[in-house]
């Protein structure tokens, strides 16, 4: 099941990350990179491990590492290389070169996330995207990246449709879109929540738990959604099963291949939040 909600919590913060793991985030990502002091970076490292280790089987952790060429990235490399239970994942920043990020995956025995924050990253999205069959997601982290395109976010719109392309033709999942800063403006977090849904995100990374309701909400179909997408799944296969070569909706309009598949993804999405015991 592909989470809604990623709740970021700084690794060196143990009492964070016990209300991070008892929050409805659908996955937790326990940071040791950005939100980390340089020295406090062992005491997230092992604060993470502890957490992968104890926390029940059913719920979702990934560790944020540290990126590749820092001095803190082999150490914990190496502590997943030995440790008594793996994350679900890893999420691996600044990532720029397919060789390295390759490199990253293949030391570890679970899924990688790479996160593009540079116009290297960017070009070099489809080969990253492709580099090793452990990288299972690729995505922006958008703040370094406005930076380093000198741009605002409002300028990435592009950069967001290319990394969505790289994503499906490397046929990895849908992007996990990026953060909403403004912790207090729910408003814009729901709006654009909705646009990168648009846009063929699915999943948002947040920074705070007043944030995970609404992105939840976002990425989860509504009611009226899933009936039409039952409909036309219902309807493709009683045209299917009467013989006949031509589909037409209830408004008479022809409903081609493509539109019953993003009909089947509506349905497929609307039941895994059903499993997380969400009403939809």
């Amino acid at each position: 099941m592909t989470p809604r909600s990623w709740l970021y919590v700084p690794g060196h913060r143990d009492d964070r990350i016990g209300r991070a793991l008892d929050s409805a985030a659908d996955a937790v990502v326990i940071d040791l990179e950005d939100a980390v002091p340089v020295g406090a970076k062992d005491r997230a490292l092992a604060n993470a491990l502890d957490a992968v280790r104890t926390a029940p089987q059913s719920r979702e952790i990934w560790l944020r590492l540290n990126a590749v060429g820092t001095e803190w990235l082999d150490r914990e490399l190496d502590a997943l290389a030995t440790a008594a239970a793996l994350p679900a994942g890893v999420r691996l920043p600044k990532s720029e070169d397919p060789e390295s990020v390759s490199a990253v995956a293949q030391r570890l025995e679970c899924d990688v996330h790479a996160i593009v924050e540079s116009a290297a990253g960017l070009l070099a999205a489809p080969q990253i995207a492709r580099s090793h069959q452990r990288v299972t997601g690729i995505a922006l982290g958008e703040a370094d990246l406005a930076a380093d395109l000198r741009t605002e976010s409002s300028g990435l719109v592009w950069a967001r449709g290319w990394i969505v392309a790289a994503a499906r033709a490397a046929g990895l999942s849908s992007p996990v879109q990026s953060v909403w800063t403004a912790v207090d403006d729910p408003v814009g977090l729901a709006q654009t929540s909705r646009v990168g849904r648009a846009e063929g995100f699915f999943g948002r990374s947040v920074i705070h738990p007043k944030q995970i309701d609404i992105v939840n909400e976002a990425y989860t179909p509504s009611p009226d959604e899933q009936s039409r997408a039952r409909r036309i799944v219902d309807r493709a296969a009683a045209s299917m099963a009467a013989g006949e070569a031509a589909v037409l909706d209830e408004d008479g309009r022809f409903i081609d291949p493509a539109v019953v598949a993003n009909a089947r993804i509506v349905l497929d999405r609307a039941e895994a939040a059903a499993a997380r015991g969400v009403e939809v």
